[in-house]
């Protein structure tokens, strides 16, 4: 198993019971340090505040040096919710935007293009339904390189 397999293992459940979502686990060299990083995310108005990822990092502090995931060797924990623009990767991600603007990024032409922005309509079965200003599209999530919130400032 991978040090990234056993710390989502071990993390989930904890995650679970404290009202989290596990969204991805990286461990990545970063500058000069390994970096071993936790996304969560939650439900509650607001999304993750610094409270949140501070009693997470508390909860899976000791079972994480107790697991010991990189056979001794040093790294740094980062608890950290995904972002505003991250991509969306999971049924969950797709049903949690239904009703907002969205951007879509595809392997081959869909209408005429391989870069779509519409109102997410819906998500079944691994299709989405997107309202562009061109109409509405229905695009099935393989044939999407990458699909995230779309952010106007």
């Amino acid at each position: 198993m991978s040090v990234k397999e056993r710390v989502e293992e071990l993390v989930l459940p904890i995650l679970n019971d404290l009202g989290y979502e596990l969204v991805e686990v990286t461990y990545q060299k970063q500058h000069d340090a390994m970096h071993l990083t936790i996304y969560i995310d939650t439900d509650k108005p607001g999304g993750v505040s610094l409270d949140d990822t501070e009693l997470v990092a508390n909860a899976i502090d000791k079972p994480l040096d107790d697991l010991d995931p990189t056979g001794g060797e040093a790294f740094v924990l980062n608890v950290s919710s995904p972002g505003l623009d991250r991509p969306l990767k999971t049924e969950r991600d797709y049903l949690k935007k239904v009703g907002t603007e969205i951007e879509v990024a595809l392997y081959a032409p869909i209408a005429g293009a391989k870069k779509h922005v519409g109102k997410l309509i819906s998500y079944e079965n691994g299709v989405i339904s997107l309202e562009t200003k061109d109409g509405e599209l229905k695009i099935e999530t393989k044939c999407i390189a990458v699909a995230k919130p779309y952010i106007t400032f």
